[in-house]
């Protein structure tokens, strides 16, 4: 599939369910035994600090293929006020359309309308090696980092104005848009089709 044949657009209110099957279908057994992606996606919508502005659904052919979902978050910083960021996840393309470029037309969309809107940087956790390649670098590059004050290596930053986050160093908060529970994630699950969860050595969340 290429890049060239997806339209990216704004979710519809209609296709909640389906765009929830396929962050489930893009999830699932990937982190830990089963997934709860969907259900913060389903939580994300009704948050304050959702930013719909910035959420995307690619689609090919009249199918959603990926999509991509925002959120205001923040820097605490070690001196002086909280810095307004943007945060995104999940950011999700099924497994039979991975690896055809879905995934990097979300973000280079979305990136492209965050610096159009005069927003700051980008913060994320997600895989290194895959977000240096979208220029993200460690955010303890900029003297960020996670909640509890540690140096994570799964924390981006994305500078979305050179020097964006110069003298801005802090802990950096996703904010309560991100804040789910397993036993909510559980009771959400029982919506769907049953589907066994299998424990794999490669998950970090068991």
């Amino acid at each position: 599939m290429s890049p060239h044949h997806l339209r990216i657009r704004p979710e519809d209110p209609a296709e909640h369910r389906v765009v929830e099957e396929l962050v489930r279908d893009a999830f699932w057994d990937l982190y830990q035994p089963g997934c709860v992606e969907h259900y913060l996606v389903h939580h994300l919508r009704g948050h304050q600090d959702f930013r719909a502005d910035l959420s995307f659904v690619a689609e090919n052919d009249g199918r959603p293929v990926g999509v991509i979902f925002y959120a205001n978050a923040t820097i605490q910083k070690d001196r002086g006020a909280a810095l307004p960021v943007l945060t995104f996840g999940p950011l999700a393309v099924p497994p039979d359309c991975q690896k055809q470029g879905i995934g990097k037309a979300l973000i280079d969309y979305t990136v492209a309308l965050a610096k159009s809107k005069g927003e700051r940087a980008i913060l994320i956790y997600g895989n290194p090696a895959y977000y240096h390649r979208h220029g993200f670098q460690p955010a303890s590059h900029f003297g960020v980092t996670d909640s509890h004050g540690d140096c994570c290596d799964a924390l981006q930053a994305l500078e979305l104005r050179e020097g964006a986050l110069a003298g801005h160093a802090g802990r950096f908060l996703e904010g309560e848009a991100y804040n789910v529970t397993p036993d909510q994630a559980a009771a959400y699950e029982t919506a769907f089709p049953s589907r066994k969860k299998h424990a794999l050595p490669a998950q970090i969340f068991l």
